[in-house]
């Protein structure tokens, strides 16, 4: 009986240990440092090559601190209706997040979120902010 009792426990931290870290993305839109936005064409939720340069930044700054968890937040402005842009913006969020995390980040540290356009911060001068997803690695909680 303690051996059942034993290995059902060791399953059970097994899956609470697989559990993604509970943290929130609010305010990540604030963060001045390592920001990085992954431009999109219009109307696309493929990561094109002008997505290289700034994923791989984002990349590089993720492993520097494993402790530091990431928010990417996509946006899709005027590319369709309300409900057309919300899901555009989480798509892309959603490949931002799985390059990420195929390049090494763990997944559990990424929350991938869709965000309105008017909130979006303009990283770039020429990359209209509704074409990007923004990636913030945010600061190490102390």
């Amino acid at each position: 009986m303690r051996l059942v009792f034993a290995a059902l426990a060791t399953l059970l931290a097994g899956t609470v240990a697989a559990q993604p870290r509970p943290f929130s993305c609010l305010g990540a839109e604030q963060m001045e440092e390592d920001v990085f936005a992954v431009p999109f064409a219009r109307g696309s939720a493929v990561l094109g090559e002008a997505a290289r340069s700034p994923l791989a930044a984002a990349v590089e700054t993720a492993r520097r601190d494993p402790q530091r968890v990431i928010c990417v937040l996509g946006h899709a402005g005027q590319e369709g209706g309300a409900v057309t842009s919300t899901r555009l913006a989480a798509e892309r969020a959603r490949a931002v997040a799985q390059a990420l995390a195929e390049h090494g980040v763990d997944r559990e540290r990424i929350r991938a979120e869709a965000r309105n356009a008017q909130f979006s911060p303009r990283v770039r001068a020429n990359e209209p902010p509704s074409r990007t997803v923004t990636v913030i690695v945010m600061p190490a909680a102390p």
